[in-house]
């Protein structure tokens, strides 16, 4: 392969004296991992002074780095060699996924404690794996402000006013509602470390959190009109547009979260059936689906021209290399692209409110409560009950009506 894509000069390249024996393979692991050819070359020829940089070092063999020593051969500024700092990450996951020879650097105490955490939220309490990352996420930012790595220890003396200050700094960047959920993730943690005599008791009772009030935001909801329009704003004369057209059309049409977009698959879709699989993991249970023809159709111009040619079992991957599945935070990426490009007045920044805008449409269609809980998977009607504040039509039959003003008007 290296000779394919430089048939003069690739002898100078697999005659390198430590990654010269490592190219070919790592040129075919990066066309399979969907990578075009133009990136493909300037990442072989930077690899000739990263091999120069390493054999001044003394390196003799990749195995003799692990993921971060070789990772530190990268430039902090990536910009100032793109080159160098492409090849040097695409070499980590190459050697970490194919040959194992830069292996991760021993787990540090935080990372032992989380791991340990993470396994009692798992099989002790059963979160869903999207809530897992979360609290994991937020305990892993508070052990590194506690300088836990530094001296583990200091767990067993904490008090209040520390977390109090990671509060004020996490406070800085997040609103009430989010910080209101990062004080839940706190004091789970807080419990588990009580449990295993690893931090004082009670802690957890002595962390205030931020007034929440139910109730007190309308939900964030589009007109009809205005998601029909940013549908046909999606341009689909290209591989993105038609992937997006179909992700955003599943919202639309089944009010799919976007978790359960990007791990859709394809045995999900039963095409002779003409049904649609969706897992629903947030309530631990399945939807099945008719599958319309406008969605069967925009899935189908996607599969036939568009999706890479990669060996996943997810409906949607990604364009831009390198390849593979996609996060939830790309449908939400991808809402602002084109919500910018379409121009309208759109204020919402997630696709979420194209699942609001569904509810409100099938409620203004007559479609009862419970169905519509059912699809947008609500495990209970209170959830669905909140968009009946926006039903202004059926709420003004129901006013009462203004007292009459029975003061006699005194004329000069």
């Amino acid at each position: 392969m290296l000779a394919k894509i430089f048939p003069r000069v690739h002898g100078r390249y697999s005659s390198l004296r430590v990654l010269g024996a490592h190219l070919n393979g790592f040129v075919v692991w990066l066309f399979s991992q969907g990578y075009p050819l133009l990136p493909i070359r300037m990442r072989v020829r930077a690899a000739g002074r990263l091999d120069a940089l390493l054999w001044r070092h003394g390196i003799r063999h990749p195995g003799e780095l692990n993921a971060a020593e070789l990772l530190a051969y990268a430039p902090k500024d990536s910009q100032q060699d793109i080159s160098l700092a492409a090849v040097v990450r695409s070499l980590v996951r190459y050697f970490e996924e194919q040959h194992g020879l830069a292996l991760p650097l021993p787990p540090t105490p935080g990372q032992k404690l989380l791991a340990s955490y993470r396994t009692h939220l798992q099989n002790v309490r059963g979160i869903a794996a999207r809530t897992l990352s979360h609290h994991t996420a937020t305990v892993s930012e508070l052990l590194a402000h506690l300088g836990h790595d530094r001296d583990p220890d200091r767990l067993r003396v904490l008090d209040p006013c520390r977390i109090e200050d990671f509060l004020v700094v996490v406070g800085t960047r997040l609103g009430r509602e989010s910080l209101q959920h990062t004080v839940a993730h706190i004091r789970s943690f807080l419990r588990f470390l009580a449990a295993r005599g690893l931090a004082p008791t009670d802690l957890d009772t002595q962390i205030d959190t931020p007034r929440v009030y139910r109730g007190e935001r309308l939900p964030r909801s589009l007109s009809w009109d205005t998601v029909r329009a940013f549908l046909r704003s999606i341009d689909r004369s290209t591989a993105m547009g038609r992937r997006d057209y179909a992700m955003f059309l599943l919202v639309v049409t089944y009010g799919l979260r976007t978790c359960e977009v990007v791990s859709l698959k394809l045995k999900d879709i039963d095409w002779r059936a003409g049904s649609l699989r969706v897992p629903r993991p947030k309530v631990r249970s399945t939807l099945v689906l008719p599958l319309t023809t406008e969605v069967g159709d925009s899935i189908l111009a996607y599969l036939r021209d568009g999706r890479p040619s990669l060996p996943h079992p997810e409906v949607f991957l990604r364009e831009r290399a390198p390849g593979g599945t996609l996060r939830p935070t790309a449908l939400t990426e991808a809402f602002q692209g084109w919500t910018r490009r379409s121009g309208l007045a759109i204020p919402h920044q997630g696709p979420h409110c194209l699942r609001h805008a569904l509810a409100m449409h099938l409620l203004r269609e007559g479609t009862p409560l419970k169905t519509i809980g059912d699809l947008l998977g609500h495990r209970s009607t209170e959830s669905t009950c909140v968009y009946l504040r926006l039903h202004v039509e059926d709420l003004r039959e129901v006013a009462l009506d203004l007292p009459a003003d029975d003061r006699t008007e005194v004329h000069p």
